[in-house]
């Protein structure tokens, strides 16, 4: 494999002017990497953990046909016809490939259980890798050709998202805004990634990231307050990738200052607040994909050191008869997240508010739960109403932590501290996230949680067939063959 540097001539760092620069701008550099890896392959350690996180996002998608926004989603998708060229996962009819891509990102995202890297705060796979394995199945490319797709799809959504990311500030600038940045960048990463799979070349790429931004979007605010409108980002970005790609292969074009520019995209979204290095520096070499964290929990990623403080507390001996009352300690940027307003994340009606609640997790984590600590069926709504869950959950507490606060982003710890009905103060500190560098899924683990999201609709025996086929994919001749066994479920055991 040859490695790709970028041209001299970068914007140097500093928030853009929109005037005339020298050199290759930012699209045109992200265009020139994407097609030179298309030509020349990823790094060994890359395509491993682009197998990986195809099976991640595979397994979510079945898992999510348990909920009514998955069903919603697709007899949407199924009414709109079109030509029948890509695989819908649970679905045996094929569908276009804009609506398997919108389909299968609203299954990946919707249960909360997809990959982050940090400390962007994005979730890539679940745009990127339905977004690339539908325009590979539809373009009837082998599958070396998704997993470069992929993998330079997630690059582009992670370098784009660091580019909003402030280190005085301790956080995303997309997140200060409001913005869903998982899909605003997202987006751009799957059309990257579709681009490769229909063969576009460099000019050809560019254009499309000059197209995808005009269609980029997504706001945050159900994450705080309810509502089940996150669940179609990653679809509506995925869709958003593979629409722009065929544009382009259809002739149009888009600002090669599609990002700097002085109208551009971060103008659009960052108020001119940008990194641009973040996007070129190390483009090539660095590779983000294999540092990308996975999630051992079905819940928003700010709970898990919290189920894990839960989890630590019972292995103590504690149960819930001995809780007078429990403080969780976590940085400030994420207290709106899963701690506000405390009285709804205190008594969540679903269980998808209890994917974002504090005291949930921690109720969770001292009751214990499936999979690899909880599971998706510790996430019920009757769960999340269960009285004696609520009588735990109104003694908890969520604020700000100053030890917290030093780490985040790049973890998203907690400190937790109880206090037992006799008085004793214990402290659980889990300052690291499990699923990421510091603490790996093993393989095995790995295989437990793509096992359990795909129990009771693959037979065992074809989900170790699947996993086989995935875990090899850059082996593949096409994609159909890979993807046939995932559209539909086994009779007489899917719910």
């Amino acid at each position: 494999m040859s490695v790709w540097t970028p041209a001299a001539g970068a914007r140097p760092a500093g928030n853009p002017t929109g005037e005339a620069q020298a050199g290759p701008t930012l699209a045109q550099q992200l265009a020139a990497f994407a097609a030179h890896t298309a030509r020349h392959g990823v790094p060994d350690a890359v395509a491993v953990s682009v197998g990986q996180r195809t099976l991640d996002v595979l397994g979510l998608c079945v898992a999510a046909h348990r909920l009514p926004t998955s069903a919603a989603a697709l007899d949407h998708v199924l009414d709109q016809g079109g030509h029948p060229v890509a695989t819908v996962v649970g679905e045996p009819t094929r569908v276009s490939a804009a609506q398997a891509a919108f389909a299968n990102g609203v299954l990946a995202h919707s249960l909360d259980y997809d990959d982050t890297h940090l400390p962007s705060v994005l979730h890539p796979s679940a745009s990127v890798v339905p977004a690339a394995l539908a325009a590979a199945e539809h373009a009837g490319v082998p599958g070396e050709v998704a997993v470069r797709a992929i993998a330079v799809g997630i690059e582009v959504a992670v370098r784009l998202g660091m580019a909003g990311y402030d280190a005085d500030l301790g956080n995303s600038v997309y997140f200060e805004h409001g913005q869903h940045a998982t899909s605003i960048t997202g987006a751009m990463g799957s059309a990257v990634a579709a681009a490769i799979a229909y063969g576009l070349d460099e000019q050809g790429i560019t254009d499309v990231l000059g197209l995808t931004a005009s269609m980029a979007s997504g706001v945050i605010e159900a994450n705080r307050t309810g509502g089940t409108v996150k669940r179609l980002h990653c679809g509506l970005a995925a869709q958003a990738g593979v629409t722009a790609a065929q544009l382009v292969r259809r002739g149009f074009t888009g600002p090669p200052t599609v990002l700097e520019g002085r109208f551009g995209f971060f103008e659009a979204w960052l108020h001119g607040q940008f990194f641009p290095e973040a996007v070129t520096e190390g483009l090539g070499t660095d590779w983000s994909v294999p540092g990308i964290f996975f999630k051992p929990y079905p819940a928003n990623h700010f709970t898990h050191t919290t189920v894990d403080a839960g989890r630590a507390f019972a292995g103590r001996g504690i149960t819930p008869a001995r809780v007078a009352t429990v403080v969780v300690g976590v940085a400030g940027a994420t207290v709106r997240t899963i701690g506000e307003p405390i009285e709804v994340k205190r008594a969540p009606e679903t269980g998808y508010q209890a994917q974002f609640s504090g005291p949930y997790a921690f109720a969770a984590g001292l009751l214990g739960g499936g999979g690899l600590g909880t599971s998706l069926d510790d996430y019920s709504d009757a769960l999340a109403q269960d009285p004696a869950r609520r009588a735990l959950m109104a003694k908890v507490e969520v604020v700000p932590d100053a030890r917290c606060d030093e780490i985040y982003p790049f973890q998203f710890p907690a400190v937790v501290t109880l206090t037992t009905t006799d008085g004793e103060v214990l402290v659980e500190e889990v300052l690291t996230n499990r699923g990421g560098p510091a603490r790996p899924l093993s393989d095995d683990e790995l295989a437990t949680k793509f096992r359990d999201n795909v129990a009771g609709r693959l037979s065992p025996e074809a989900a170790d067939s699947v996993r086989d086929d995935v875990l090899s994919l850059h082996t593949a001749t096409g994609l159909a063959a890979v993807l046939k066994p995932l559209s539909t479920f086994t009779p007489g055991e899917s719910p």
